[in-house]
């Protein structure tokens, strides 16, 4: 930022809110000489993802009463599993909570258009201490043959509760112990008029109920978000050719681009990105205070 370049992050790069704020100021003084700064966040690519923004956007759902949001991996289950840089606090700012929460508050946001206010959580360190690792390690495992324990020093998993500006009522689940998850992001958002789900292990489609419909023919309907009038949908295959995770990078690039050739605002900014950075200490707090519901400061 300070070199005058564009920037593209993929969540933002802080440990703390005092850090995202500095990041903000200086991505805001960056803006003022032209250059663009701009938070990934590349799960809001995803074409499925993309057209359930517009829905809501364009009323389908009707008021939003729940949004539920679950981020769930397996990969520290075993408690040999080494400790990496991602267990260490000092390093990774915090565990399950900014690893996987960050990308499911985001959706959350983005998807209801409006800011979580005050959040209720609660979180878990399951795994106090794992091998050491023998040498550097930039991946999520390593050879841990040491034989020295060292501490882990954030959480394996975290739930929180939160409402949302309009008062619609939002749960989340961030956990890399969960048996058997891989990656799995699942998403729902309950409306008075209707309700969409989505689930990443299935990115090419969204699941959509009409309230409105006769009671008799209602229920869920699979939309397959292949179309050339979906959302980035113009610029790949026929219909039906499946779109994979790693279009969702190509995306926030060509988003970012245009960004810049347009001189349009960034979005995700770097504020949004110390929004969630807001929720994410909030939930923090909450948690060391034996869940006592906590604001989020907006």
């Amino acid at each position: 930022l300070e070199a005058g370049k564009h920037v593209l992050c993929e969540k933002p790069l802080a440990n703390t809110v005092a850090e995202a704020e500095a990041m903000t100021e200086a991505a805001e003084r960056a803006a003022a000489r032209g250059q663009v700064a701009m938070v990934g966040f590349n799960y809001r690519r995803v074409p499925a993802i993309t057209y359930a923004r517009q829905l809501i956007a364009e009323g389908r759902l009707g008021a939003l009463r729940h949004v539920r949001a679950a981020y769930l991996q397996d990969w520290l289950v075993d408690p040999e599993s080494p400790l990496t840089w991602r267990l260490e606090r000092e390093r990774a700012g915090s565990g399950a909570l900014g690893d996987l929460g960050a990308h499911i508050v985001d959706l959350a946001q983005y998807l209801a258009g409006e800011p979580l206010v005050g959040v209720s959580a609660v979180s878990e360190t399951f795994v106090r201490e794992r091998p050491r690792l023998a040498g550097p390690s930039a991946g999520l495992s390593g050879a841990a043959d040491t034989g020295a324990l060292g501490a882990v020093t954030v959480d394996d998993a975290a739930l929180f509760t939160g409402r949302l500006a309009s008062g619609a009522l939002a749960s989340f689940e961030a956990t890399r112990m969960a048996a058997g998850r891989k990656n799995a992001l699942r998403l729902e958002i309950n409306g008075e008029r209707g309700s969409l789900a989505f689930d990443l292990e299935r990115l090419n489609e969204l699941s959509f109920h009409d309230h409105t419909e006769p009671a008799a023919t209602a229920g869920f309907r699979r939309i397959l978000v292949t179309e050339p009038r979906h959302p980035y949908l113009e610029a790949w295959w026929p219909p039906g050719h499946a779109l994979g995770y790693e279009h969702t990078f190509v995306h926030q690039a060509r988003d970012l681009v245009r960004t810049i050739a347009e001189g349009t605002a960034p979005a995700p900014s770097f504020a949004d990105g110390l929004q969630v950075q807001r929720v994410l200490a909030a939930v923090e707090e909450s948690a060391e205070k034996n869940s006592v519901h906590t604001p989020v400061v907006l």
